[in-house]
């Protein structure tokens, strides 16, 4: 785990291998990093918005396709190159096991300052994403320089949560080092970019009247690299996390209502 001067970085060693295949995907894609983005507030953070409204949080699990690229440099600037599982986070009393592991007291002020790094073990990837089955998708670019646009997004339609307390010792982290001046990480997100005719596609079945979706209407999209208002098109598919650690997590095609919708 790093502090980058902009992210926390969780990058896996060699030897545990994490790919994703399936759904929008048209090749198998292996996980490079995982970034943090959080925001200074808890009402902004995140690089997509809801209706307008931004997460204090958002998980991004960078792959690269691995079939096509050999590393991922290489896929960052070529076509069909990169695809971005994006989670929100939410703040709440308990907070995700996964993140729990990232962010408790002991670890993260291990990697306060730019540069610093601290080795995890035991992690389990299956345990960062929510209980849903529900995704929203796109094709768009990547939100840190040079920002190419190779990206397809796949935004998990249920936030994962963190506590009060994670997310503020996530604002003490230092974009400088020790010599330096103190300059908190937090907000480091992209400003908002012009829609371009994007188009996004999802699996959620917005015929079914949920308690969080009363009117039945597909809620506005915003994304921090693309804003995005399109209509959503259906995409039934499935979506799967393939690893050397355990053989297989596969999240099921049934669909629940929006928020409230569970793996199978």
């Amino acid at each position: 785990m790093y502090n980058t001067g902009r992210h926390v970085s969780l990058r896996l060693d060699k030897e545990h291998l994490v790919n994703i295949s399936g759904g929008p995907m048209t090749y198998s894609n292996r996980l490079e990093e995982i970034r943090l983005h959080f925001g200074s507030e808890d009402g902004q953070g995140s690089e997509h918005l809801l209706n307008g409204q931004a997460f204090s949080g958002e998980v991004q699990l960078i792959h690269y396709n691995h079939e096509l690229y050999t590393n991922y440099t290489e896929a960052a600037k070529s076509p069909n190159g990169l695809v971005i599982v994006s989670i929100f986070m939410k703040i709440s009393e308990t907070s995700n096991s996964f993140l729990n592991r990232m962010l408790n007291r002991d670890t993260i002020t291990r990697i306060t300052y730019k540069n610093d790094a601290y080795l995890l073990s035991g992690l389990n990837i299956e345990e960062v994403y929510p209980e849903t089955a529900s995704f929203i998708t796109y094709e768009g670019s990547m939100t840190i320089p040079p920002c190419y646009e190779t990206a397809t997004w796949i935004l998990m339609n249920k936030p994962i949560y963190v506590t009060k307390m994670q997310m503020h010792s996530m604002r003490l982290l230092s974009q400088n080092q020790p010599s330096q001046i103190f300059l908190s990480m937090s907000d480091n997100v992209r400003p908002v970019q012009p829609l371009n005719n994007r188009c996004i596609r999802t699996n959620i079945n917005f015929s079914m009247q949920g308690k969080d979706c009363p009117n039945n209407r597909a809620q506005k999209l915003q994304y921090r690299g693309q804003c995005l208002c399109a209509s959503l098109c259906d995409l039934s598919t499935r979506f799967e996390l393939d690893t050397k650690l355990k053989a297989f997590l596969q999240i099921s095609s049934l669909l629940q209502n929006n928020i409230d919708s569970k793996a199978e």
